[in-house]
Order: C-alpha cells, then structure tokens, then sequence
C-alpha cells in the first residue's frame, strides 16, 4: 500500500482492528480505537517443533487482554508424528481451561507436510497471508515464553517511540534464570542489533547476524534506535505486514533473510528499534534444554528434493536489495518485484552508506555497536524524526551526509575478544 512513497499519516491511522465494535458494528477502527482493545495479530512459523504449543499456551495465558490477540501458525509438521500447534494435551471436554481450549477462536494453523517445508521465508510467507487487519503484528520463533502482561508492555514501548513507522526487534535473551515461573522477567538488560559481517553460502557472500551486545539500555523512557532487524522477534503496526511482506520467490533460505526484511522495510520508511525491556525469552539448545532442543529436526532435511532452489533464490534475494552489484539482474529472477522489492522513500545504497556496508567488496567498517550501543544513533537521528511521526528524516543533511567509519580503524576491541570467545564455545 506505500506505492513507493511514504505512507501519509491518514491512512496508517485508518489501519487496524479492535476488539469491540463501534455503534455501527465496525472492527475496522484505526486509531479510534481504545489502546486497550487494539488487536494484535501473532505470527508463528514452526517447523516440526515440539514447544509450539507451549508457545501459543504462554502467549494467550500471560496476555493481560488475551481476547484481542490472534496467533496465526504455519506449522509444517509430520502428520501422526508430532504434535500439531493447536492441540491441547489434554481433551478440551476433560480440560476446558487450557489456552488452546478457551482461545480455539482465536488460534489459526495452516497445516504443512513436513517434506513440502521450504525454509522460514516462505513459511512466514504464508503466515504474513493470514494477517487480517490487526492493529499491531507481531513475530516470534515457535520456542518462546513471554512475560505477564506483554502485550500492555510491548505497546507501551511501541507507543513511546512516537514514530508510526516503528518496528521493535531483537534477538532474544535465554530463558533459562531470565524469567520465573509466573512470567516475572528476572533482568533489566537486552540485546540491540548492531553485529553483523559477511559470510559466504549458497554461492554468493551476504550480511549475517553475529551475537548481538546485551545489556541495561543507554536510553531509557523508549526503545532505542538501531538500524537491523530480526527475524526471532518483531511487533510493529499491522501495517507493516502489506507493506513489507515476505517474499513468495525465496525458498530455500534461512541466512538473509533478515537483511531482505530490513533493508526493504528501511526502503519503505520504516525504522528499527531494541525494545527497553524483553517482553519474551528464547529457548535456545543450551544449558538444560541443549539435549531436547538438538533432537528438533530442520527444514533442510529435505534439501536433496530441492536442489539448487536456495541459490537462485539468493540471486534474487540479494538483487532486490542491491547487494549484489556485481550479478547481472538478467541472471535472477524478477517475478513480482514491485510487490516484493524496495519502497520509494530511501535507498538501500543510504543505508549501506550510512552503516559502513561495502556491497562490492563484500567488507563492513567495523564497531558499529559502539556508535549504536552507546545511544549515538538514537541520540543523533530521534531529532530528525518527522513531525507527522512518520519516520525519521534520512534525508536531513546531517543524517544524508553521515557516513560511520570504525573508530578502532580495524584493530580489536574488547567485544572482538568477546565474539571470538563466544564462536570458539559454539565450535566447541
């Protein structure tokens, strides 16, 4: 709906359901809307994952206004082997109360044949088609436990920023010793998006998450800028699902996903930020749930069926978000583009210029969490921020003319230390 320009204010504010009807019986409020009774839809991709349900469970049990949420999952599993999302352990005639009982109306899976499974992108494809006008949307893994009360928390946060193109998104902190068992969270810390370099897989080099820094936020009263995105967590307005949808043409991939979502949605208008506080931990194959977490199979068990699908999917993944200047667009394919490419409101080429990303020789300036960390984006770009509050301005001289360049000028910092340390662990 941003027909590659920025979305005006008056539509966005025209976007979204609530819980109650007005005196015509009309869902589709907007921003008439009470904030209490705005909608949120939650998107789950899962594959074959046996705490699928468990997440549901925790999402609607720990809601403190369960009755406007809708969970959509997209659960690809083997029929007659795993348990499938929506069902209960016990039978609802025997045990009414359990969440996947007294929320049915409210859980939609979309059920797939494990061996049809194609990777996260097109899974969250399918997920971004069950979207049905909510207010806000919300993204998460299938293995995730949230707080009491998240949904009030995470639009606190979302509505603190005071910017309609907001996306809150990080990666997760673990759950284990970070929330008790009545969904109190036990820290004040949490990550920001800020890590990331060059790999190589499927035949081409792209960008990659590393581990990201995690600690008590430099800016308080808001979330804090940053400029990547996640795909473990995202709540945003449900306007971004139509603007920024997942791309139909990319199956078969796992890494790059990320930058194809945020660069597109940096093209449309929409700007990126660490949440102040986790509403949500992250069940991740270490510690004590290492051995249960490790016997959960992947997509790419099947990679044999579709062979070479994943790199001309890269090609085209790339591509769309010229990162790849390198590749003649004949060799990719372009079906659909205007749906699932770039918005009109900035460039990829500002955001690679302003982070320190050089697509043609495959290399970024590094320490860019010390200009995002330590609050100097948030401090520096918030004042540019639209007085509408849609968007921050990139085209405002101090920000277009901004280039970040590594303070270290390429020797190591104590975080290089840490990272090191962390991949020698994870070879381990």
């Amino acid at each position: 709906i941003h027909q590659n320009k920025l979305m005006t204010r008056g539509l966005a504010m025209k976007i979204g359901s609530c819980a109650t009807s007005d005196a015509n019986g009309n869902h589709a409020r907007g921003d008439s809307c009470p904030v209490s009774e705005r909608t949120i839809y939650v998107a789950i991709a899962s594959y074959r994952d046996y705490q699928c349900r468990d997440t549901v469970t925790s999402i609607f049990e720990r809601a403190k206004f369960p009755e406007r949420v809708r969970v959509g999952v997209v659960d690809q599993i083997v029929d007659g082997e795993d348990g499938p999302c929506d069902a209960p352990y016990e039978p609802c005639s025997v045990n009414p109360e359990q969440m996947l009982c007294k929320y049915k109306s409210q859980l939609d899976v979309y059920q797939v044949d494990a061996p049809l499974a194609i990777g996260p992108v097109f899974a969250r494809h399918l997920g971004h088609r069950m979207y049905r006008g909510e207010y806000y949307y919300m993204q998460s893994d299938a293995h995730v436990t949230f707080t009491r009360n998240w949904d009030v928390d995470i639009i606190s946060q979302q509505e603190a920023t005071k910017n309609e193109m907001a996306v809150l998104s990080t990666y997760l902190s673990d759950v284990v010793g970070n929330i008790d068992k009545n969904g109190k969270s036990l820290i004040n810390t949490r990550p920001i998006m800020c890590n990331t370099d060059y790999e190589s897989g499927q035949k081409n080099k792209y960008l990659r998450h590393g581990s990201q820094p995690e600690a008590v936020p430099t800016i308080r009263g808001t979330p804090q800028l940053e400029p990547y995105w996640a795909a473990g967590y995202s709540f945003s307005r449900g306007h971004f699902v139509v603007n920024v949808p997942y791309d139909f043409y990319q199956p078969m991939i796992f890494q790059g996903e990320e930058m194809s979502i945020g660069i597109r949605g940096f093209s449309i208008g929409y700007d990126f930020y660490a949440p102040e506080r986790s509403v949500c931990f992250h069940h991740y194959a270490e510690g004590k749930n290492k051995k249960a977490r490790n016997k959960v199979p992947h997509y790419w068990e099947h990679t044999n069926i579709y062979a070479g699908a994943g790199t001309k999917a890269m090609y085209r993944l790339l591509g769309v978000v010229h990162m790849n200047p390198e590749i003649d667009r004949n060799e990719w394919d372009h079906t659909e583009e205007s749906k699932y490419g770039l918005g009109g409101v900035r460039t990829p080429e500002q955001f690679y210029s302003t982070f320190g990303i050089d697509v043609l020789h495959k290399r970024t300036e590094q320490h860019l969490c010390r200009f995002v960390e330590t609050g100097l984006m948030h401090k520096n770009f918030t004042p540019f921020l639209r007085k509408d509050g849609m968007g921050i301005d990139y085209s405002a001289e101090a920000i277009a003319s901004f280039k970040f360049k590594d303070p270290l000028n390429g020797e190591k910092g104590s975080e290089d230390v840490d990272d090191e340390n962390e991949e020698e662990e994870e070879e381990e």
